[in-house]
């Protein structure tokens, strides 16, 4: 007959094998952070920026089969249910898509346009429009 902890690592082993504890183990984050969130003050209102490059990080984790992971990003950051239409972002974001581009997240696009560059020249980052914040602080700059 088996002990208990050959059982507990059968189990735990089937599971692993099987892709559910790990499913398992970002579903009880996803409740935890929920939890947590019932008791914090509200959070400020999520910004068009944000809104965007959090839906191109949902669109990339949700193509990866990181499905809970995508579901902990959209409860954390108050992302709406329900994933914004593609053609909307790549109007919003100025991007023209071909047909083997749209087999894949657009920050694929993003990405490989920037490494990829033909001219070989730097692209030139403008600041966020967000107002800054303690997580986007001024040390080290001159100011």
């Amino acid at each position: 007959m088996a002990t208990i902890t050959e059982l507990k690592c059968a189990v735990r082993e089937t599971l692993e094998s099987r892709g559910v504890l790990g499913q398992l183990k970002a579903r009880i984050r996803a409740e935890v952070f929920s939890a947590l969130e019932d008791k914090q003050p509200p959070r400020p209102q999520l910004s068009h920026e944000n809104l965007l490059i959090n839906e191109l990080i949902r669109e990339y984790l949700e193509f990866n089969k990181y499905k809970y992971s995508a579901s902990v990003l959209a409860a954390e950051s108050g992302q709406p249910e329900v994933p914004l239409d593609r053609r909307f972002l790549a109007n919003e974001l100025n991007v023209a898509e071909d047909a083997s581009s749209k087999s894949v997240p657009l920050l694929y696009g993003l990405v490989s346009h920037c490494v990829n560059s033909a001219d070989g020249e730097k692209v030139f980052l403008r600041g966020s429009s967000l107002p800054p914040g303690p997580s986007r602080s001024t040390q080290g700059t001159d100011a």
